[in-house]
């Protein structure tokens, strides 16, 4: 019982470290122009962490697989509604919302609420598999959300430039 309160605690502040790196992350991106790299790479890199199922201990059934990227695609929702980006000069940048922060904030309480419901009915191991499920779907879907819009403004740059070039000529 205490070794898995003491999993519990060192996983709840590791998650408040990575929301508050995350906030930083996202802080700095602003400052720099956008690219379908900066976009796509992120669950790239976190789908590495998909071997932790190769250990028996982490391995869940596939109804706990559905239910948890169906949550983390619901939970995505709140970070693709944050996530703009603007046109400045000829580079696309992502614009810094205020509500970021709170939603990512927000979804780390909830996620603690949902850790010490689901803890309680399946091991430990099952719910760091879950969880990591959730996270991956609720990252990819956000991302994926964000290079649409991307490819859209970058779209509309590429005219906007075409435009100016042809009345130029003109």
């Amino acid at each position: 019982m205490f070794e898995s309160y003491i999993w519990f605690v060192l996983s709840t502040i590791a998650a408040a470290f990575m929301a508050v790196a995350m906030i930083v992350v996202r802080l700095r991106a602003s400052r720099k122009p956008a690219s379908v790299k900066k976009i796509i790479l992120p669950p790239f890199f976190m789908s590495t962490g998909a071997l932790m199922f190769v250990v028996p201990i982490f391995r869940v059934t596939w109804a706990q697989v559905g239910e948890a990227l169906l949550v983390g695609i619901i939970f995505s929702v709140f970070l693709i509604k944050t996530s703009k980006f603007e046109i400045r000069g000829k580079e696309i940048y992502l614009v810094p919302s205020k509500a970021f922060a709170a939603i990512l904030f927000g979804l780390l309480a909830l996620r603690i609420v949902l850790k010490i419901l689901i803890g309680q009915s399946i091991s430990f191991g099952e719910t760091s598999g879950m969880f990591f499920l959730l996270a991956f779907g609720m990252i990819f879907t956000w991302r994926i959300a964000m290079l649409v819009k991307y490819l859209q403004l970058e779209r509309q740059l590429k005219q906007s430039k075409d435009l100016k070039s042809f009345m130029a000529q003109k």
